[in-house]
């Protein structure tokens, strides 16, 4: 998605009549919601930078512009693009990323991170030449057009506001492997911008690279369960961008430090759906294994362990070696002190207070956590507890860091991968199932493939048609008892719905891997097998604890399966305080199918049980189609 995309001529014409902020404001607001004053003058006084940089005929006028590129599948916007052709007639893109700075600071023993004055004041972010680079290998790593093209990216960053000395902190030698790839250029460089552009570029295309980069295909992404191998063989599968970098390089540091430190030391992250909380756990897993450090992997949900534990078995690693590394949550019951370097939480929202099967062991998992390790972090999101017993909270974490007089810190991630990159899906799916109300209820930002089918048959088939490399896979509500004889007789099925001549069997064999078993798309997975992984398409049941009366969306915790074990302890709950019973009930079957919801990085495809639910959702898809 482009906000804004013409020619240099035409670009310069809107600029020189004062109505380029103006044209940019009108198609980003209806987009992407509110445009505070700070971004108006950004763009004002960037585009008016720009105007005067490409004021040269050595600049072809048809050379195309584009302002504010969204970079499928995430949701981050590249500031400026400039295309045409090079001496040889290579398609060529040049990315501008543009910055109001007028100063920052070196942060030292974090790589590819600076600090400046944002947001009122002075915080990390990413090197400007960093996250130029960065954005370059995402569209590489992810569109189509840029790979077959070729297209030949150059990124540079562009500081107008900025005087950069000989000795400046932004040139620091620490960057030098990024300001080499994408040089950064300040105030008194507009020639050499200029240059920059006019060594890459020779002859306009009228934005005919640019249409190929938007409408290129967005091919399969590095799935984590894919590369998680050649990760801890110290091979970086993922370029982490923004906040990720951040909260990497500041995990990192800390680590170190810990590591000599008499305070222990907490960092909780939050994220939603899709914002890399696993593929940072992963990646810093790696690095700190490779530091000699002591370091885990831990989850409470079994099917991640799972299967990364198969994709390592399958790379050549030792079976000891493996189960050492991933960590069930209540691991850490009688474990020392500060003896473990760095223990890496994901899904922290699933922890339990006690351990063991029934729930008879320790005392707190988030408590126990915390004093075995040196350096704990917690990824975390809240919006994803399933169950009654899941008691990860933020304010748990905080509460018994306290006590062990831990160092906290919380970081927010905002880098968005899942959902076709589409912050404005999940605040579209918040605002459907009622969790919270959101500006998306008629809008979404990108072109996610969500549709409900009339007839389970036709999304079990849609779904098996887009299983081309084993990354589609059907799940539904926990409202279907699991037979035990269905384990081991295939006649046997567990959810039947008679009307449709439906009958599928909830995932057989060993359930943990049921997201990469070949055989599993034959089968039918729940919220205990999915959460935690992704896949490119997901087809979601919504069964009859979900349905829609009066205007409003009804759960009704009665319709869950007696082998569901989610809302273990209602019953006890609704006498002490049906109130409050009724509200948790409700928020537990929300979340789980939003988690259901959010399990597709390309598309979700739903059937509901309940035909007035099925046809809100129509209604509600045919308001974005207007």
């Amino acid at each position: 998605m482009i906000v804004y995309q013409d020619t240099k001529k035409n670009f310069q014409n809107d600029v020189d009549l004062n109505r380029i902020t103006q044209i940019i404001y009108d198609k980003y607001q209806p987009l992407f919601g509110h445009v505070n004053q700070s971004q108006w003058n950004a763009w004002k006084n960037s585009m008016q930078y720009m105007h005067n940089v490409l004021n040269t005929s050595e600049i072809p006028d048809d050379a195309g512009v584009a302002i504010e590129y969204n970079i499928q599948p995430t949701s981050k916007r590249i500031d400026f693009l400039l295309s045409g052709k090079d001496e040889q007639g290579n398609m060529t893109a040049i990315i501008v990323e543009l910055k109001q700075w007028e100063s920052c600071e070196v942060v030292r023993d974090e790589d590819g991170v600076v600090e400046t004055f944002l947001g009122g004041h002075n915080r990390k972010t990413t090197h400007p030449s960093y996250q130029a680079m960065s954005y370059k290998h995402l569209i590489q790593d992810y569109n189509e057009a840029a790979q077959e093209g070729p297209v030949y990216l150059f990124p540079c960053a562009f500081l107008h506001n900025y005087r950069i000395t000989p000795d400046d902190p932004v040139a620091d030698p620490q960057y030098a492997e990024y300001l080499e790839e994408a040089p950064v250029f300040g105030a008194d460089d507009f020639e050499k911008l200029r240059n920059f552009i006019k060594n890459h570029l020779s002859t306009g295309d009228k934005g005919e690279t640019i249409f190929k980069i938007e409408y290129g295909r967005i091919r399969p992404s590095k799935m984590l369960q894919d590369s998680i191998v050649r990760m801890l063989r110290g091979k970086k599968e993922f370029v982490l961008i923004d906040t990720q970098k951040v909260v990497y390089e500041h995990a990192k540091r800390i680590a170190r430090k810990a590591e000599f430190d008499t305070k222990k030391h907490v960092l909780i992250v939050k994220g939603g759906p899709g914002t890399g909380k696993t593929v940072l756990a992963i990646n810093l897993l790696s690095d700190f294994l490779n530091e000699n450090l002591s370091a885990f992997y831990v989850s409470k949900n079994q099917a991640p362990r799972a299967v990364f534990k198969q994709k390592l078995k399958d790379g050549g690693f030792r079976k000891i070696f493996i189960d050492t590394l991933f960590q069930s949550s209540g691991s850490f019951i009688d474990s020392a002190t500060n003896g473990i370097d760095v223990l890496l939480v994901d899904e922290s929202h699933r922890l339990n207070e006690k351990s063991g099967m029934f729930s008879n062991k320790g005392e707190n998992q988030t408590k126990e956590i915390i004093n075995a390790a040196k350096f704990s972090i917690f990824f975390i999101d809240e919006a994803q507890r399933v169950t009654l017993k899941d008691k990860g909270t933020i304010a748990d974490i905080k509460k018994f860091a306290t006590e062990q007089g831990a160092i906290i810190e919380e970081i927010e991630l905002d880098s968005q991968f899942r959902c076709n990159g589409s912050d404005g899906y999940l605040a579209w799916l918040d605002n459907l199932l009622e969790i919270r109300k959101t500006a998306n209820a008629d809008s979404l930002e990108y072109d996610y493939d969500f549709r409900v089918f009339d007839d389970p048959n036709e999304l079990f088939n849609a779904i098996v048609k887009r299983n081309t490399d084993n990354k589609a896979r059907m799940v539904a509500g926990y409202c279907w008892d699991w037979k035990k004889d269905s384990q081991n007789n295939p006649n046997s099925f567990d959810i039947v719905i008679p009307e449709y001549n439906f009958a599928k069997s909830w995932n057989l064999g060993n359930t943990s891997t049921f997201a990469i078993d070949q055989s599993s798309i034959d089968q039918i997975g729940c919220i205990h097998t999915t959460q935690g992984l992704e896949f490119d398409y997901v087809g979601v049941i919504i069964g009859d604890d979900m349905r829609y009366e009066n205007s409003r969306i009804i759960t009704d915790a009665t319709k869950r399966a007696k082998t569901d074990s989610s809302l273990k302890g209602l019953k006890k709950l609704i006498a002490e305080n049906p109130d409050e019973a009724t509200e948790i009930a409700d928020k537990i079957i929300k979340n789980t199918y939003r988690t259901l919801m959010t399990r597709g990085m390309k598309g979700c495809y739903v059937f509901c049980t309940d035909k007035a639910l099925s046809d809100y959702l129509k209604a509600c898809i045919a308001k974005l189609q207007k």
